[in-house]
């Protein structure tokens, strides 16, 4: 759950933090068809795709880099939007989440001159990317049209999501659900220097049994229910309709190829 935030806290240029999400990309079975998509949603604009990295091309706000789009590569999911947290010291952060009991989806690997990456999953199951910046240094917005709001994993277990993160990461988890313990609704905010960067909600029973854990992105909108008609409108599929709650008005949906992300308006008084 997003937290409510004040005026000052969401600035236009945004520098994350170490351990904080520093970008998002998609993996897709036709990113062509997923860019167009995307683009006429959200008013982004799309790099061309870059054949040095495997066709790998940059959704655009305003002319800056915000998330990313690429092929799935053979024997990987495809649909799936994997959210990426700032290191850097790549090796040691692999390192330190091997020892907390999480596992190597794909090692470190250098993207150019751009930076590094590594895909791992915690022990909840849930994937995260890594990324070491280079020249690279991730969305520089959040909070506004188009940009990024807030990040969280809905944890099929959650306790083992909580203790791997405090460990590897060294994130405070402030607890707000309203949930029981060992039951749904539960919910921590990830706090990086006291400020609220993402959230843990404990997830198990709420999405069916085999579903596996996940990390999930919301996206800043000026106006949910119409950017849910859009989403109608261009083959998407509403997952969640529009929820008034106290940390804006939220929502989700499926594009035309089967990936699910968030959208959310954030609270008046922001």
């Amino acid at each position: 759950m997003p937290p409510t935030l004040d005026e000052e806290s969401v600035m236009p240029a945004h520098t994350p933090a170490p351990t904080a999400p520093i970008w998002f990309d998609l993996a897709s079975s036709d990113p062509d068809r997923a860019a167009d998509f995307y683009t006429a949603l959200f008013g982004w604009t799309a790099d061309e795709p870059a054949a040095e990295f495997g066709g790998y091309r940059n959704f655009l706000r305003d002319g800056e880099p915000i998330a990313g789009l690429g092929p799935a590569m053979d024997g990987s999911p495809s649909e799936v939007w994997t959210v990426y947290f700032r290191s850097d010291d790549l090796s040691s952060t692999v390192t330190a989440a091997q020892s907390a009991g999480g596992t190597v989806v794909a090692p470190p690997m250098p993207i150019g001159d751009l930076g590094s990456m590594a895909v791992l999953a915690d022990p909840a199951g849930g994937a995260f990317g890594l990324w070491q910046p280079g020249l690279h240094t991730g969305f520089a917005t959040m909070g506004e049209h188009g940009a990024p709001y807030w990040f969280d994993e809905m944890s099929m277990d959650y306790a083992a999501s909580k203790s791997f993160y405090e460990k590897v990461f060294g994130w405070s988890l402030a607890e707000i659900g309203e949930g029981t313990e060992g039951g749904p609704n539960q919910y921590s905010q990830v706090l990086i220097n006291g400020q609220a960067q993402a959230g843990i909600m404990a997830a198990a029973g709420m999405l069916g049994d085999d579903h596996p854990s996940f990390w999930q992105v919301y996206i800043t909108v000026d106006d949910v229910a119409a950017t849910l008609d859009r989403v109608i409108e261009l083959g998407g599929t509403v997952l969640m309709p529009a929820d008034d709650t106290p940390f804006g008005v939220l929502a989700s949906f499926k594009d035309p190829l089967g990936a699910a992300i968030c959208i959310a308006t954030p609270p008046a008084d922001m």
